[in-house]
């Protein structure tokens, strides 16, 4: 499976379009207010890089379904609510990718 943020891969054509497909995922666990700042933000971006993995695997998932072998244009929105939670949200459009010939 191709994962890109580009409308388009590199030697590849695009020769189905699918439709938008998407992944979400949300950190189970509660982040902990501390008062050091450094360990603070330390688990925040250990927290978001975790869940951005699964909200892309999920999206993935669901590009499979569909029988696409990539996805393209994929936007990932990052939310950080008021109790600390981490919430990723990942959205792009399903395609059907081939090789081009040299």
């Amino acid at each position: 499976m191709i994962l890109t943020t580009t409308n388009s891969v590199e030697d590849f054509r695009i020769i189905e379009y699918k439709g938008i497909v998407s992944g979400h995922s949300v950190n189970v666990q509660k982040m902990k207010m501390t008062f050091n700042m450094q360990k603070y933000y330390s688990a925040i971006s250990e927290s978001i890089s975790e869940v951005k993995e699964q909200a892309l695997q999920q999206l993935t998932i669901n590009a499979e379904n569909m029988n696409a072998n990539a996805v393209v244009g994929i936007k990932v929105d990052i939310e950080l609510t008021a109790s600390n939670y981490v919430t990723v949200s990942v959205t792009g459009t399903a395609v059907n990718v081939v090789k081009k010939r040299e």
